[in-house]
């Protein structure tokens, strides 16, 4: 019987340690128990790898680094949008007021803003010149400086050949008028000698400063003065060019990509156009 008796005891030892091998260790249990606290909704004892609120700060701060370029450019794009918008709106001075300023202006009324208005300048034979004296006649009026190095000189060569063509072979004639944004050296007797270089029909007109950038900004015509070494200095300019009708006004506008030929072609339709 003792033999059998130790066999019960072994058997009942060997099981014991089975089961308490086999049951569930410390980790499981600590598993469990940090279940059952998110169940009574507890905060648990532990430390993730992120932060609660360190992804929203990230993502805060990834938001408005995307937020100030899209303002930047949305408030671009809305002063563009007003810029164009005023300059589709710009309208001829004839057809803008009751009067034109010479007393022959049309009777219709656009609402915008207007290109051209009333001057009073002096040109280079000292003679004083308003608007007035350009009524009945068709005018080429270009704006630049005489001390331009290359486009104004281009400018006024196109100009010569676009009016000469026109009166030879069309028998159309266009006052060709050079204002200039350059009054502290372009004077009446230099602007003289200059512009007899290119055609003597050009009209040169200068003045005072004053007068010269309020006919710039009433012609809408941008200009600024850029020094250079010692008292040497060159204008910027948009270098315009309008065609006025004999009303005083303003039919079209030229830039500098024309050629003679082509400028005298446009010219000439314009003034056909009327005549007709």
């Amino acid at each position: 019987m003792l033999p059998c008796r130790r066999l019960v005891l072994s058997c009942k030892n060997g099981a014991s340690n089975f089961l308490r091998r086999s049951g569930p260790s410390k980790r499981i249990q600590s598993f469990n128990y940090s279940k059952s606290t998110r169940q009574g909704h507890e905060i648990p004892d532990v430390n993730p790898l992120f932060p609660m609120g360190g992804g929203t700060q990230a993502s805060s701060r990834s938001r408005a680094r995307y937020a100030v370029p899209a303002i930047v450019l949305g408030f671009a794009g809305f002063i563009t949008f007003l810029h164009y918008n005023d300059e589709r709106r710009a309208v001829p001075r004839g057809q803008a007021s009751s009067n034109s300023g010479c007393g022959c202006g049309s009777n219709t009324t656009v609402k915008g803003p207007i290109i051209g208005g009333p001057f009073t300048l002096m040109s280079t034979e000292n003679k004083i010149v308003t608007e007035n004296d350009f009524c009945g006649k068709w005018v080429l009026l270009y704006f630049g400086y005489s001390f331009s190095p290359d486009v104004g000189p281009e400018q006024l060569k196109m100009m010569s050949k676009a009016v000469d063509k026109l009166e030879s072979k069309h028998n159309q004639k266009i006052l060709p008028v050079f204002v200039t944004l350059d009054p502290q050296r372009d004077t009446p007797s230099h602007l003289h000698a200059y512009l007899k270089e290119f055609d003597s029909r050009i009209l040169g007109l200068t003045g005072a400063a004053s007068a010269m950038r309020q006919m710039a900004q009433e012609y809408r015509v941008y200009f600024k003065k850029v020094q250079e070494d010692g008292d040497d200095y060159l204008v910027d300019t948009s270098h315009n060019m309008y065609l006025m009708n004999p009303k005083m006004e303003i039919v079209r506008c030229f830039g500098v990509e024309y050629n003679p030929d082509e400028l005298s072609q446009e010219l000439l339709k314009e003034v056909t156009s009327v005549s007709q």
